[in-house]
């Protein structure tokens, strides 16, 4: 029977032993002929993850947004809570519109006759609102709390909250006046300083006041939603926000943010625009990077090679593959091999590469045998056999097919 062999066949036979004639270290000679490798062979893998998290965290420095171009009110936000639109069209109306984030920012950017727009002024320090309350220049305070009242607005008082809605002017304020209805609301207020102007009412209570202390105007909105850019188009919001803001040539428009430490006049570090988790990360490929050299740096040469303490001949290997499969009842896979190992032999006789379907080798093997292309189709791609003894008949029929292919 043919079977072993045809499988065989297609089983490489195990090297047992190292050729004697280099002798029992190799063919490259004994550890002391050898070449040494460069000492950047061993470093090129912890030099590799050092070299992924620079750039790594030039990329998230990169890709983190620049300070001034997003949050509520911020006149370089695009989106519905921001004030570019507002912005924009005072820069068109000839205002100087500065944006900063910091008190010190403010103070440096203010010069001559000035407007200081404050939005979120909650985020404040009580030492930063005694640092504005000391720039000359008028305010225009933003939803303020109870504490910027006080140390910027102290002629004002805060009442309650109030629905943020369409209210008319109810005031002799020319910016109001001009402006009609706007949408006011927030924060209600009572003004107690002489002179006040106590506009846009909501039950009793004005949510806009403007009053004059020194030389300099302050005016407290109770709310900021009409300077938004989803705001800005309704009622006379624009007109109001125009209004109130364009009256100096130059406008300094204060976006408080969280302090980051080390940095002054708005300017932050590379470092600081690193986020902390970025950090974490290469904390543990850099752990993970000196474990992994150091465990590489115990091996002190190449692998030696080795004879193999067992001999292990092909035919065994062949013979043992055959056992499982028969104690398994694996025929399916059996044939399998057996077609897969004897297709293979097959298109390298014929010259042929690559995977052709069944069908064009059934075809040429049919032209080159003169067998009927169905029977040679059987053979290669048929159904599994049903028993052992149709498994050897199978073997047998390739065994006969591949003697045609090499005798045509």
């Amino acid at each position: 029977m043919t079977t072993a062999g045809t499988v065989s066949g297609a089983v490489p036979a195990v090297a047992g032993r190292t050729d004697d004639a280099h002798g029992p270290q190799g063919p490259q000679g004994p550890p002391g002929a050898r070449s040494a490798r460069p000492a950047m062979r061993r470093w090129r893998g912890p030099l590799a993850v050092v070299l992924v998290i620079v750039i790594g965290g030039i990329i998230v420095a990169l890709l983190q947004p620049s300070p001034g171009t997003s949050g509520y009110l911020d006149p370089g936000d695009p989106h519905s809570y921001g004030a570019r639109a507002l912005a924009t069209l005072l820069q068109q109306r000839g205002a100087a519109v500065t944006r900063v984030d910091t008190v010190a920012a403010a103070a440096s950017a203010t010069r001559g006759p000035t407007t200081l727009l404050i939005t979120s002024p909650e985020l404040l320090t009580t030492g930063q609102l005694r640092s504005l309350a000391r720039i000359p220049a008028d305010l225009v305070i933003v939803a303020p709390d109870p504490t910027v009242l006080a140390v910027l607005a102290p002629g004002v008082t805060a009442v309650r909250q109030t629905p943020v809605r369409a209210l008319a002017p109810g005031c002799g304020l020319a910016a109001a006046r001009l402006a009609g209805p706007a949408d006011l609301g927030g924060l209600a207020l009572r003004a107690t300083a002489a002179g006040a102007r106590r506009c846009y009412p909501a039950g009793g209570s004005p949510t806009l006041v403007r009053y004059v202390a020194g030389r300099r105007d302050i005016t407290v909105l109770g709310t900021g939603a009409l300077l938004t850019n989803s705001e800005l188009a309704s009622e006379g919001n624009a007109a109001l926000g125009l209004n109130l803001l364009g009256g100096r040539a130059r406008l300094v428009w204060l976006v408080p943010g969280p302090p980051v430490p080390g940095t002054a006049g708005g300017q932050r570090s590379f470092l600081s625009l690193v986020p902390w988790p970025a950090y974490l990360v290469a904390i543990q490929l850099a752990i993970a990077a000196v474990l992994a050299a150091l465990w590489r740096g115990r091996r002190l040469g190449p692998v030696v090679a080795e004879r193999l303490p067992v001999v292990v001949r092909a035919a065994e290997t062949v013979e043992g593959h055959g056992r499982l499969y028969h104690a398994r009842r694996s025929r399916d896979r059996a044939a399998a091999a057996l077609r897969d190992a004897a297709r293979g032999r097959i298109l390298r006789s014929l010259g042929i590469s690559g995977t052709p379907d069944d069908g064009a080798v059934a075809a040429a093997l049919s032209v080159r045998t003169g067998r009927p292309a169905d029977e040679i189709m059987s053979l290669l791609a048929g159904r599994v056999p049903a028993d052992d003894a149709a498994l050897v008949a199978l073997a047998d029929g390739l065994d006969g097919l591949e003697r045609e292919v090499r005798n045509a």
